[in-house]
């Protein structure tokens, strides 16, 4: 702390006492009879020279930090479509570094020759075609090369998988991720926001949990239990409150009329999702499961389904270079094919301790910097006993509904209803507007 302490009123110092100077020598040129406009010819070529002394100290630096942190912090490339960024990324700065050293090269040399001269005469040069030319055609058809290869990589990424593509979806929240693969059919189950939601079976103590708001038959009968329970829950505290039991103040009792009346409508338009879906359709969730780890198979193309179930999200694979925004209400995709296994990587990188990861690149709220899924890359065997031994395997149907549900009746008693807001719910909703299927 002491030393930091000395170096910085050293520095102080010596900013004080280069002011002092500067002011010396301004107040001297006064006494001297000169004007500040006066030029003397031997400072003004002294200045000339240092243009060329800092354009090679600058320019020395510059290529030192080229070389030393040339890569800009990224990590290598694990990729199919990370390898075509690279290579776009290392034409698109090679392109700006030969600008860069033209135009300053032409901006120092040309103070240095062109230093002032009294004997020395301007040419008049008012304007040139040739050149117009020249600095309107060479740089738009640059960027037009760097515009159509950037499309043509975009393009890819985002477009259709191959059909060998492994279908997963990320979905993602605050502050996690949880990947749903589509299981051995290829095909991810149907998804809906109505349906996201836990229920027990007081019969058998049984839980389920629909976190992701997967579409099955299973799960719509869990769903409609679950609001079951909630709407007798309520309907239980409105009659102890009629009857004397509690007291409620007039805001609250509206509140949880209007809540019944909701919940009843949600429960309508789920119990119409049974004749909205082909049975077959219910059936892709069948073999979906969830994990907390994103296993890859090294060589495997996937074609990621991105969703987010409250705020913006972004999922950003860096070793992949791969990235596409979660949209609440709607699903985006991304292709990625693994070029390294996790173990490949960590002897590229010499790093033991090497792991992929993904990471979420937008702000989502205070704990944003914890939204992160670990990543393997291996190959088929060891996912195949991933699956088994770590995989987290939560299959939509792995617990069975009550026995006790009838989807096609399912009035509960009538509520005198006192009034109260009536929130509107919309109409069934299927996120993304169309099955997943094989993703394709």
């Amino acid at each position: 702390m002491g030393m930091k302490f000395v170096v910085l009123v050293v520095i102080v110092l010596v900013v004080i006492a280069v002011a002092q100077i500067m002011r010396v020598y301004e107040l001297s040129t006064k006494l001297s009879g000169k004007r500040e406009e006066d030029i003397d010819l031997r400072v003004n070529n002294i200045n000339a020279s240092l243009m060329l002394a800092f354009l090679l100290v600058f320019f020395g630096s510059f290529f030192y930090m080229l070389f030393e942190y040339g890569r800009g912090g990224l990590p290598n490339a694990a990729s199919e479509i990370g390898l075509e960024i690279d290579w776009l990324y290392n034409l698109n700065w090679w392109i700006i570094i030969l600008v860069f050293l033209l135009t300053n090269t032409l901006l120092f040399v040309f103070s240095w020759k062109y230093a002032y001269d009294p004997k020395r005469r301007a040419h008049w040069f008012p304007h040139d075609n040739r050149l117009e030319m020249i600095w309107t055609v060479v740089p738009a058809g640059v960027l037009a090369v760097i515009i159509i290869l950037g499309l043509m990589t975009w393009n890819n990424i985002t477009g259709p998988a191959s059909a060998d593509a492994i279908v997963v979806e990320i979905y993602g929240k605050q502050f996690d991720w949880t990947a749903r693969y589509s299981g051995d059919d290829n095909k991810l189950g149907y998804s809906d926001y109505k349906l996201i939601g836990s229920a027990e079976d007081t019969t058998t103590k049984a839980t389920y949990t629909n976190s992701l708001g997967v579409v099955s038959k299973n799960s719509i009968q869990w769903r409609i239990h679950g609001i079951n329970q909630e709407i007798e829950k309520l309907h239980k505290q409105i009659d102890d409150e009629a009857k004397g039991k509690v007291a409620f103040s007039a805001a609250n009792l509206n509140k949880m009329l209007a809540k019944v009346e909701k919940l009843e409508r949600i429960r309508e338009r789920i119990i119409t999702m049974i004749d909205l879906y082909e049975p077959e359709k219910l059936a892709y969730a069948n073999d979906d499961f969830t994990a907390k780890t994103l296993f890859l198979i090294k060589d495997q193309e996937y074609f990621f389904v991105l969703r987010s179930q409250d705020v913006l999200h972004s999922a950003y694979f860096p070793h992949f270079r791969a990235q596409m925004n979660c949209v609440p209400g709607q699903r985006t995709t991304l292709k990625v094919k693994p070029i390294y296994t996790t173990q490949e990587m960590r002897e590229k990188t010499n790093n033991p301790d090497f792991n992929y990861i993904l990471l979420c690149n937008k702000i989502c709220g205070v704990s944003h910097s914890n939204m992160n899924m670990a990543v393997v890359v291996g190959t088929k065997a060891e996912y195949d006993a991933w699956k088994v031994t770590d995989g987290s395997l939560a299959l939509t149907d792995s617990i069975a509904a009550p026995a006790n549900i009838d989807i096609k009746r399912m009035v509960m008693p009538e509520v005198n209803h006192h009034g109260g807001d009536h929130d509107a719910e919309g109409d069934t909703h299927v996120e993304g507007g169309h099955p997943a299927g094989n993703g394709h």
